[in-house]
């Protein structure tokens, strides 16, 4: 997934970049896991010109013994929001990030883990925690992903909105 592919909206993009500046003037920094993404979420965190100062790096965790053995997920299912609480806490220990996002889910073509196509959860991990936004998103498989990719950048700038600070 690149932006040069024109896969990412202009909208989704300028997204991005609000978070690298907010990121920035704050002095944080941002990992990311990823399941459902496969690498998009990547892709767009560090798609921002200087994006280096705020995005540290993200694990691609698309099966399941490498969210349990790297990144230290014991849920139960890998499509709940368990698993996204920890991938999102896993990866920001990881790669010692003050925040991280993570995403897991089902693109399709058929359910998992009993969950149908469309669900998706996102991960926020903080220095007050962790917070999960369950989805439920509509389109083909290419869609799901992207539209979660968006949606987890939104996810972390609603947290670090001005009235989140401590």
């Amino acid at each position: 997934m690149s932006a040069d592919t024109n896969l990412w909206s202009v909208d989704t993009r300028e997204l991005a970049g609000r978070l690298h500046q907010e990121l920035l003037a704050r002095g944080e920094t941002v990992a990311c896991a990823e399941s459902i993404t496969g690498g998009g979420l990547s892709d767009l965190l560090s798609g921002t010109p200087g994006a280096s100062a705020t995005y540290v790096g993200g694990v691609v965790s698309y099966a399941t013994r490498v969210k349990r053995d790297l990144l230290g997920v014991t849920a139960a299912q890998v499509v709940s929001a368990d698993c996204a609480s920890q991938l999102a806490g896993g990866v920001r220990t990881l790669l010692r990030s003050d925040w991280a996002v993570s995403t897991t889910g089902v693109a399709g073509p058929e359910r998992q883990d009993d969950k149908p196509v469309g669900t998706v959860y996102v991960g926020v991990a903080g220095p007050r925690g962790v917070q999960v936004h369950r989805l439920s998103l509509h389109g083909d498989r290419a869609e799901i992903r992207a539209e979660a990719c968006r949606q987890a950048v939104q996810a972390l700038l609603d947290e670090l909105a001005p009235e989140r600070v401590p």
